[in-house]
This record gives structure tokens, sequence and C-alpha cells, in this order.
């Protein structure tokens, strides 16, 4: 993935290659800067790569992921829409009536714990009410792939192993593929199936894939008492510690020059 033209062009990501498996939950680790979300954005759609090439269920990406459920960091949410109706307007938008539209928000909304907020608006809920809503949103669809860029970051702890908890009981439900990215290697061990980890850019690559074989279903708090997690947990960081140097090095090296 190349921005830029000419002697300019700046490579973020160079010679990647990786594939998720029907229903495998795979976490992208690695410093700031890497490319962990253009790689999403690339699967997206929203991204055409400057060579390569992205596969979905076999077919090569051109153009938006009809298939693709999108999570960002920051929530989506339309502030003059109630929380069911942000949800029922997933549907709505592909034709689904109103009325058919609002029972299934309903169902859903009540599924990730907020049958009490239907009507109530954005501001008026709490950063960890908005996310499950901006998950609801994504889940109506019922779309064959989630990509997940940082989606609980803004959250604190408590609240961010809550909404990694609920986050796995949806997911254990039908076991879609799942692409997350994330800065906390803690949250990447307790959710996914492997974790991947990046190197610092530029031309960023796969340095390192880990399969992680903890047992499910885990509870965030308590497998991360596991002894075996810790052990994950040491692995991975031996890989990325240098990475994360370089990246701070390179961002210190901007700030001197500026």
């Amino acid at each position: 993935m190349r921005f830029g033209l000419g002697a300019s062009a700046y490579e973020a990501v160079a010679g990647v290659s990786i594939d998720v498996a029907a229903g495998e939950f795979v976490a992208i680790v690695g410093p700031t800067g890497c490319g962990k979300s253009t790689l999403l954005n690339v699967v997206a759609g929203l991204l055409a790569p400057a060579a390569g090439l992205a596969r979905v269920h076999g077919r090569r990406v051109a153009g938006i992921t009809a298939e693709a459920g999108y999570l960002f960091q920051q929530d989506a949410l339309m502030p003059w829409k109630t929380a069911l109706a942000n949800v029922a307007v997933a549907l709505e938008v592909g034709g689904v009536a109103t009325p058919e539209a609002r029972e299934r928000a309903k169902a859903l909304l009540a599924r990730v714990g907020l049958a009490r907020f239907l009507d109530r608006y954005p501001h008026q809920l709490s950063g960890g009410q908005r996310k499950r809503v901006a998950l609801a949103q994504m889940l109506i669809r019922n779309p064959a792939i989630l990509l997940m860029d940082e989606p609980f970051g803004p959250l604190d702890a408590q609240t961010r192993g809550m909404m990694g908890d609920l986050l796995l009981s949806l997911w254990s439900a039908d076991r879609k593929a799942v692409l997350f990215v994330t800065h906390d290697l803690e949250e990447a061990i307790s959710l996914a199936d492997r974790v991947v980890v990046m190197s610092a850019g530029p031309s960023s690559r796969i340095m390192a894939d880990h399969r992680i074989d903890l047992p499910r279903p885990r509870a965030i708090n308590e497998i991360r008492l596991d002894a075996a997690f810790h052990d994950y947990r040491r692995a991975i960081w031996n890989d990325l510690r240098d990475e994360v140097m370089k990246a701070y090095g390179a961002q210190d090296d901007v700030g001197g020059r500026a």
C-alpha cells in the first residue's frame, strides 16, 4: 500500500499476506502507524492496494465489500436519532420496511443489554452504551465478516472488559470471521484465535503469527489469570518490543526535524 506518487510516495505496507478462515477471530497488533487500519480498509474496499489484491470468499475486492461489517474506534451514530432508530436505519437503507426493521432492532438491542434505552439519544448514553448501539448497528445486517478497528479504545478498562465479554458472547453464537485491530496486547490475546504482529513502518510487514490455544468460552478477566495467557503475552511482546521502539524513534526524528 503506497500513498502519493513518484519519489515522495510513502510505502505504508509491503509484502503482506494473511488469510482469515471462516469463523476465525484474528487480532492484529503493531506499533502506531504500522498500517493495521490500512489493511482493514483494503479488505473493506475503502482503499485499493498499489499492488496485490484482497479477496473475500474467494472473490476479488473491487469497491465496497458488502459482506463486511465495520466497527470504527469512534462511533458513527446519528445524534438526532434514538438508539432504536440508529440500529433500524441499517436495515431501512437496504429496503426493509420500518416496522420490521424496528422489531429486529429491538431484539438485537435487548441482546446487547439496552432494552430499557431504546428511546435514548446518543448524548443520553454512556460511552459503553453508545458502543453497544454501534455494535448492534453493525450486526443487524448479519455481515459475513466483521472488521473492527480499535473499537473499544476510547473506553475505560472496566468497560473494555465488559465489551470484550459481550463481543465474545455474540461472536460465539454464529462464529463469523473477525479481523480485529488493537494496540492492547492483552485484549488481543483475550479475544483472538490468532494474534498477528506487524513491524514498524514504513514498508510494514507481518513478522509473527501466534495461535492462541486458550480454552473457549472465555471470560476476559478470568482468562488473564491463566498461566498460559502470560506465556503468550511474554512471547508476543518479545516480538513486538523492538518494533514499538523503532516507531517511537521515527516519531522522535520527525519531531526533531519539524
